[in-house]
């Protein structure tokens, strides 16, 4: 999954881009929910990868909205995925609140 504002180069496996400008939210918040939905379904039986520019504020974001997805509470999510994957991961303000406020 590719979390970036323009279109990502060409892979030579199957990805998805989710329409995300640095530092803020998805484009297409609907978009996203079906994207994260469809990698969190998919990891179950194979590999996922999940990318931005600098893998720390959009990927964050995403795996946190992923984790609620398979149980963490959303108001635990960004502490779980900062102690399991960055420190630093989900950067912004809005990105914490996106996060918390996100429902499967």
């Amino acid at each position: 999954m590719h979390l970036v504002g323009g279109r990502p180069l060409s892979v030579g496996w199957e990805s998805r881009w989710v329409r995300w400008l640095d530092f803020w939210l998805p484009s297409d918040r609907a978009d996203a929910r079906d994207a994260f939905l469809q990698a969190w379904q998919r990891a179950e039986h194979e590999r996922v990868e999940v990318a931005c520019g600098g893998g720390v504020g959009r990927t964050g974001t995403a795996l946190a909205c992923i984790a609620v997805l398979d149980g963490v509470p959303a108001d635990d999510a960004v502490g779980y995925v900062r102690e399991h994957y960055d420190r630093r991961a989900v950067q912004t303000p809005w990105q914490r609140r996106y996060v918390a406020r996100y429902e499967p």
